[in-house]
């Protein structure tokens, strides 16, 4: 019964690309959800939605439009948010809301081209082609090489952003790598969740792995085998249940998610508990 889905070429490679986007959005989720850029990955996907809209009236390649327009909203937003006047979250609406409203404007002026980018919005995983699928794997490949030569100056920043800059450590550079990085991220991985679930499956995994443990490097791991552990989940889910396969997939996230808040709630209050027990009994060296 497992093996039934197999027997469609569509479905093999709607399960490989969920499995490939899901790991890649959980390895950088750990820098979103650690810089506190959760609401930077939700409006990349809208601004890289009117990108993709641009080209497609364009006559362009999806992934190159989308991917360029991708590229200069993260540098946009980077440039716009170091004003002083103007905080990131600011700059980030403007930015994000003006791209994603001038798609809908072209959609509306173009009806006949309306129900291509449903899949952009709401995902579509069980029509990626083998051709996705290896502009999914190479950009996964890409990302992963990116953040492991710069690991190091990645985290630095994260942690520690104003004291970076002493050792020599660019907080500008960084924080625009993160953000291309980001962007290549949600680029890729909008046919398999859409616009409107891309946030949640970068976020969700590395969320999940943060309450399961205090180590960076454990994190990142483990945010990844979460991302694809609930690609591969949601896929099967969407099959035998019949529903959307990117909305399967963030609910078997956001499950994941539940059962972690529980976890981690039941080991601080036996910590508490612990704590509580120790205090209460008499110090021995006291009496003596």
């Amino acid at each position: 019964m497992l093996l039934e889905p197999f027997h469609y070429e569509f479905f093999t490679r709607g399960l490989l690309s969920a499995l490939l986007a899901g790991a890649l959005c959980g390895l950088v989720g750990v820098y979103v959800v650690l810089r506190r850029m959760s609401y930077i990955g939700h409006g990349l996907s809208h601004a890289i939605f009117g990108g993709a809209v641009v080209g497609y009236a364009l006559q362009l390649n999806f992934y190159v439009a989308a991917g360029v327009w991708g590229f200069l909203a993260a540098v946009l937003i980077n440039t716009t948010a170091r004003r002083r006047r103007i905080g990131a979250d600011a700059a980030i609406g403007i930015i994000t809301t003006a791209s994603f409203a001038l798609g809908v404007a072209i959609i509306s002026r173009a009806r006949q081209f309306t129900k291509n980018f449903e899949a952009a919005l709401f995902g579509n995983v069980l029509g990626v082609s083998w051709q996705d699928f290896y502009v999914i794997a190479v950009a996964a490949a890409l990302c992963v090489v990116v953040i492991f030569f710069a690991y190091k100056r990645l985290m630095f920043a994260t942690f520690d952003p104003e004291v970076a800059p002493v050792y020599g450590v660019s907080t500008a550079w960084t924080d625009t790598l993160l953000a291309l990085v980001l962007a290549t991220t949600i680029v890729v991985s909008m046919q398999v969740m859409g616009v409107t679930l891309i946030a949640a499956a970068v976020v969700i995994p590395a969320v999940v792995a943060r309450q399961l443990t205090d180590s960076f490097g454990r994190m990142m791991l483990l945010s990844t085998l979460l991302g694809a552990f609930c690609g591969t989940v949601g896929m099967y889910l969407s099959y035998y249940v019949d529903v959307a396969s990117g909305a399967s997939i963030v609910l078997v996230a956001a499950g994941l998610f539940v059962l972690s808040w529980l976890y981690a709630d039941l080991r601080q209050h036996r910590r508490v508990r612990a704590a509580r027990a120790v205090a209460a009994r008499p110090d021995v060296r006291l009496l003596e």
